[in-house]
């Protein structure tokens, strides 16, 4: 049975090596292509597409993540395989608890790729290791790891955004939003900010510029 194959990416090069490496799989049909996440959502919802391969930055545009929600929200709708050069906890809880089926890495074999792709057109959750790690190790110390909502607000500080700002932007009030800062303290043995942001990305919980 041919998989048939949606790729989301703003980047066409990226797209056209997709395509180039997909291509070589007799079971594999890429059907349509993708330069926004709102795009890959109109696209999933119109074409014959079994499972999408989506990257999750799509520059001012929506996030990968809640194109992922939007596709998966829909009854018989694709399976949607994270496809992204980010690792960090932040991005892989965002993507995991929108549905995504898989989580892989831009640098990983093509073998690999295509193994994936045969698993998340399954049903099943296809995890690059490195991601299937960080989950576990978040599983081993549940009380030491942030929240999704934690990861949140602290890539929001990491952005440059005020309290205020990230209270509007979540529809927080401030006391909850401080309140979330006050927990990541605690749970990173910082005491400021500027620590907590230094300490998340050397631990690969959140992004930096």
């Amino acid at each position: 049975m041919t998989i048939r194959l949606l790729l989301a990416d703003d980047h066409p090069v990226v797209r056209a090596g997709l395509r180039a490496v997909l291509d070589t799989e007799p079971d594999f049909a890429v059907v349509a292509e993708a330069a926004t996440a709102e795009r890959a959502v109109e696209l999933a919802a119109s074409q014959p597409v079994d499972v999408v391969l989506m990257d999750l930055q799509f520059g001012a545009g929506m996030h990968g993540s809640a194109a992922t929600a939007a596709i998966t929200a829909r009854p018989g709708g694709p399976r949607v395989l994270v496809l992204t050069t980010y690792d960090t906890d932040a991005d892989i809880l965002a993507a995991v608890e929108a549905g995504a089926s898989g989580y892989l890495l831009k640098d990983a074999p093509p073998e690999e790729l295509a193994a994936a792709v045969r698993t998340a057109a399954a049903g099943q959750s296809a995890l690059a290791p490195a991601v299937a790690l960080r989950l576990m190790d978040r599983m081993r110390t549940p009380a030491e790891a942030l929240t999704k909502r934690e990861l949140e607000v602290l890539q929001l500080v990491a952005d440059g955004l005020s309290n205020q700002q990230i209270s509007k932007r979540l529809f927080l009030s401030q006391a909850t939003v401080k309140s979330h800062l006050v927990h990541v303290y605690a749970k990173l043995g910082v005491d400021s900010r500027t620590a907590a942001v230094a300490a998340a990305a050397t631990r690969r919980l959140i992004r930096t510029p």
